[in-house]
């Protein structure tokens, strides 16, 4: 037999009879295997971008379930947080001024400058035991539980810092202004005015945002 050597092996290798040898198997095979690895790469991708093709045209699942349920919640007014009263006007109010500390002619005084601001004036005269002398501060309102939202906070804006409390009293119309130890003179009428306005404002309507989900 002859004796070959392939070109450009730099007679490295040398051929005997009718085989070679196989130079390019190694690449052969890795091409196999990266070509194997990129086929399933796509078929992934492209089942991957199918689910979500999927989930667009349906509303996703349990995403969609989810809104859906969401459309059955009842929906109900929210109430203002402090609803107030249709407030009267200070000629639909009873005062009686009761004076309950030392200083004589007080009462007369009180009853007078609130008579010029346009409420009627019924008793006036010394508070009863049970506040003579105990009122701490410049006064007290003091009406039927009725007049709670209504005569009692009206008759308030005319002292500032007085308190305001209910009995047993059946008349809702007429309230008591007594006057305690810290009392110097009732608030300004310019002052007490605006905040009469402010009372007499309506509440706002109730908002239909609150959901019982």
């Amino acid at each position: 037999m002859s004796m070959l050597t392939p070109p450009g092996m730099g007679g490295q290798y040398r051929i005997t009879g009718d085989k070679y040898p196989r130079m390019r198997r190694n690449r052969g095979r890795r091409r196999i295997v990266l070509a194997v690895v990129a086929s399933v790469a796509a078929l992934g991708l492209v089942g991957w971008g199918t689910l979500q093709l999927i989930d667009v045209f349906t509303g996703g699942g349990d995403k969609a379930t989810a809104v859906g349920s969401a459309t059955d919640c009842k929906v109900s007014p929210s109430p203002s947080a402090n609803p107030v009263k249709a407030a009267p006007k200070p000629g639909q109010i009873t005062v009686n001024v009761l004076n309950a500390t030392s200083r004589a002619g007080l009462a007369k005084d009180t009853a007078d400058a609130l008579k010029k601001r346009g409420f009627k004036i019924g008793e006036v005269g010394n508070a009863t035991k049970t506040y003579d002398k105990k009122v701490d501060g410049p006064g007290l309102v003091l009406g039927a539980k009725a007049a709670a939202g209504t005569a009692l906070p009206v008759l308030a804006t005319q002292l500032t810092g007085a308190e305001t409390k209910t009995d047993t009293r059946a008349k809702p119309a007429e309230v008591d202004l007594i006057l305690g130890k810290t009392f110097k003179a009732l608030t300004k009428e310019k002052d007490a005015a605006k905040a009469l306005t402010t009372l007499a404002r309506p509440s706002p309507a109730p908002s239909a945002t609150k959901k019982d989900c």
